[in-house]
């Protein structure tokens, strides 16, 4: 299986969903996009959170990030259960494609394989991955959790904003960081550069070591 980690270019894969065929470039175009795996339709965990991620795409929408599901039964069978998940949390609707990958050809070459878990038949089955991808086709974040744990989606929005605000500013995010929030300034960066690009100003954390390399400010 391929070791796809951050940095590395995602496969440009032909993939059959929900929306019809579409390449995982084109798809991705200018844009970011999530990429996301479940293990099966028509399963608890799964459902709450394609209904959760349904509920969170207007988001997502706003800042631009495109959304893609996968899962490894067939296209009419991910058309069958999405009328579970939107009848699970009503007004909730599914917009985005889900990817059907029956052969696991596809879950492969995007690292998705759970080591553990295995369908009825001895099948390998996806484990709960997701990639946050840029524009230029690269992983640029990832989480991996077990068949027996759910995302949390809320952090998966917080973790893109995180992402676009430090590639639109070049800054860094510190712990627990949330949209509006003091962001930090890498320590490449210099003082004379951080006036210059940093207008308002920053502050830096008066700390023991005498070292004056935690510096917040604020940014639009």
């Amino acid at each position: 299986m391929p070791g796809l980690t951050l940095g590395d270019v995602v496969p440009d894969l032909e993939l059959d969903t929900t929306h019809g065929k579409i390449r995982l470039h084109d798809f991705v175009g200018d844009a970011y996009a999530i990429i996301f795996s479940h293990p099966a339709d028509f399963t608890p965990v799964c459902t709450t959170e394609l209904s959760e991620m349904a509920g969170y795409a207007g988001e997502f929408d706003k800042r631009g990030v495109k959304l893609l599901g996968f899962s490894c039964d067939d296209v009419e069978s991910h058309k069958d259960w999405i009328k579970d998940i939107e009848a699970y949390k009503p007004g909730r609707r599914v917009g985005f494609p889900i990817v059907a990958d029956p052969d696991r050809e596809a879950i492969r070459q995007l690292n998705m394989i759970d080591a553990d878990e295995k369908d009825t038949a001895g099948g390998e089955l996806p484990n709960r991955a997701l990639h946050i991808v840029g524009p230029d086709k690269k992983v640029k974040l990832s989480f991996l959790f077990p068949a027996c744990t759910g995302r949390n989606m809320a952090e998966v929005l917080r973790a893109t904003d995180a992402l676009l605000t430090a590639a639109r500013h070049r800054v860094a995010t510190p712990v627990n960081w949330k949209l509006g929030e003091r962001v930090v300034i890498p320590p490449g960066v210099s003082d004379e550069e951080a006036k210059a690009r940093f207008p308002a100003g920053f502050e830096t954390a008066q700390l023991p070591s005498n070292k004056c390399y935690l510096r917040f400010t604020q940014v639009d």
